[in-house]
């Protein structure tokens, strides 16, 4: 006899099935990003519902932790042959189960905000995603600050400022970091480093995340990706971030949509958000 949809058993995804969780991604209309893929495979733990048919998977989920105090759930997909049936609800609650007192963190769509409100989040926050071609806008960065790409021995900083910005050590995704994403910078100051940024390749270069001292840092790290590509750009900000909105939109990109924030477990997430204007992925925080 058949299992029954909703009782299709949930198994723990490997490095392996990188190429199913991309083609599951392209078959929902997302980019099919198989570098994000395999950060979040080595550094995360996915899980996925085996497509009854054989064709691959009827849905998943990725999970990063970062230890007892929060972890981050992401890219949540179901087939499109599998909407509307209780995937995304049941993964939910296997995410919820075994997150027990962790504080869980998600970046949830509009379609997507109800199920999570129905399941105990709260919304704390919101990120507006821009996409264009950032024009040659002025940065009025502070005098001595400089930026450069990112080396090998600036790590161990960037992971300091990362843990010190967003609340919890991500040693496991950031030391991943340079090795996944198009390219990396860094900004400096009287040789300490206040603040790095990185890019993602695929058709719109996508900048994430933006971890700074302060918005006048964060804009000239961004005009340095921006400087540094061809293609067009893809962020997402923060919406507290008043002034580095105003200087996106004033430089060309152009608001695309919103993202709510939402946690269940706790209400303000830790660390520092006046540090942080984009966050690493809507996957990871």
């Amino acid at each position: 006899m058949s299992t029954a949809l909703p009782e299709l058993p949930i198994r723990r995804l490997t490095r392996d099935d990188l190429t199913l969780c991309a083609d599951l991604s392209e078959e929902r209309g997302w980019a099919r990003d198989e570098g994000g893929w395999g950060l979040l495979l080595a550094a995360g733990t996915g899980f996925g519902i085996d497509d009854p048919a054989g064709k691959g998977l009827a849905a998943c989920y990725v999970v990063t932790s970062y230890g007892p105090r929060l972890a981050a759930v992401g890219k949540l997909l179901v087939a499109t042959a599998y909407e509307r049936q209780g995937f995304g609800s049941r993964l939910m609650r296997h995410a919820l189960a075994a997150a027990d007192q962790t504080q869980l963190l998600l970046y949830a769509t509009a379609y997507g905000q109800p199920v999570y409100q129905r399941l105990g989040f709260i919304e704390v926050g919101r990120v507006e995603q821009f996409h264009g071609r950032l024009r040659d806008a002025a940065v009025d960065a502070p005098a001595g600050l400089v930026t450069r790409r990112a080396m090998a021995e600036d790590i161990p900083e960037v992971v300091r400022l990362d843990a010190e910005c967003f609340g919890v050590d991500r040693t496991s995704m950031i030391t991943r970091l340079p090795a996944a994403v198009d390219q990396m910078w860094v900004a400096e100051e009287d040789g300490a480093l206040v603040g790095y940024a990185a890019s993602w390749p695929g058709a719109s270069s996508t900048i994430a995340p933006v971890t700074a001292r302060d918005s006048r840092t964060a804009r000239a790290l961004i005009a340095s990706l921006a400087r540094s590509t061809a293609e067009p750009l893809r962020m997402h900000v923060d919406v507290r971030h008043k002034e580095v909105l105003d200087w996106v939109r004033e430089s060309g990109l152009e608001s695309v949509g919103a993202t709510v924030t939402m946690t269940h477990g706790g209400g303000e997430l830790p660390g520092d958000w006046r540090r942080c204007f984009a966050p690493l992925s809507l996957a990871t925080g």
